[in-house]
């Protein structure tokens, strides 16, 4: 009986698991971005990405060109609005993800 209830209470954690992962993933949007050379370019990126509705965190990989846009719940961040805030900056979008839905 002590075996199956902590094969019963592993596999609940799993699930939870495997769906807060999902969840959190509904919401980042990936921007890839032409000309990120150094920190102070990523600097005006995440000022002006931050700047947007609803956005709660921006990570840069400054090496990769890709800002990682977290949004909070409900909030919808659309291409325009990423392009120009990244035009704002001095750069390009050069790829827009947004989440699966």
């Amino acid at each position: 009986m002590i075996k199956f209830l902590k094969r019963t209470g592993l596999a609940l954690v799993l699930m939870l698991f495997a769906a807060t992962a999902a969840f959190a993933d509904s919401h980042l949007y990936k921007l890839y971005v032409n000309g990120l050379a150094c920190p102070f370019c990523a600097y005006g990126v995440e000022k002006k990405v931050s700047g947007l509705d609803g956005v709660e965190k921006v990570e840069i990989d400054i090496d990769g060109g890709i800002v990682t846009v977290t949004l909070a719940d409900g909030a919808i961040l659309d291409k325009s609005n990423a392009a120009k805030a990244v035009d704002e900056a001095g750069f390009t979008l050069r790829e827009f993800k947004a989440p699966k839905k």
